[in-house]
């Protein structure tokens, strides 16, 4: 039996408002583009050798009702005001045949620059950590994202932020790294 190692990735996030925190959660999916299928929550590993592939093309990959792993952020409010945020980090290490690392972030307050570059910054702090290297673990303002060394690849980050509008309805944010096998 092979062992079942994900060959495509994308990255996609969602708003959702409505009556109850699990309508908001579901108007959240169908934002992102991915109610029609069950979600698996899985831990935070980047496969190696994992294409990263658009939204619209990993989806096009897909059929409703499908089991897909994924990597989610969610955050959910009915507090009139509050904003809400949700989002997921990545580092890809340089040599393809590693693993990286997906890092989920839920905050509330936050902008989405602030929940976006957090998990990046988590993310990429996995990965150094693993080689032993988090203390050369850079910023590079010129390429914004992390670099460490000729270590990582590169480090990206989706997020998404809402504010609840009105008294009574909840909102909800999601950010997601979908696998596919």
């Amino acid at each position: 039996m092979s062992p079942m190692v994900p060959s495509k990735i994308f990255f996609t996030r969602g708003v959702g408002r409505g009556a109850s925190m699990l309508q908001s959660f579901e108007e959240a999916l169908r934002d992102a583009g991915i109610a029609q299928y069950n979600l698996s929550s899985i831990s935070s590993i980047f496969p190696p050798k994992c294409e990263m592939v658009s939204k619209e093309e990993g989806i096009s990959m897909l059929s409703d009702g499908q089991i897909l792993f994924t990597v989610l952020a969610r955050n959910s409010s009915d507090e009139l005001n509050r904003m809400v945020s949700s989002a997921i980090g990545a580092a890809i290490p340089r040599d393809r045949n590693n693993w990286g690392y997906l890092s989920e972030h839920h905050s509330f307050g936050e902008t989405e620059h602030v929940a976006g570059y957090f998990a990046e910054k988590l993310a990429a702090e996995m990965l150094a950590s693993t080689m032993g290297l988090q203390d050369e673990l850079n910023w590079d303002e010129k390429k914004k994202e992390y670099v460490l060394e000729d270590k990582i690849l590169t480090t990206k980050n989706i997020c998404s932020t809402a504010v609840v509008l009105k008294t009574g309805e909840w909102t909800t944010t999601v950010a997601a790294a979908v696998l596919i096998v």
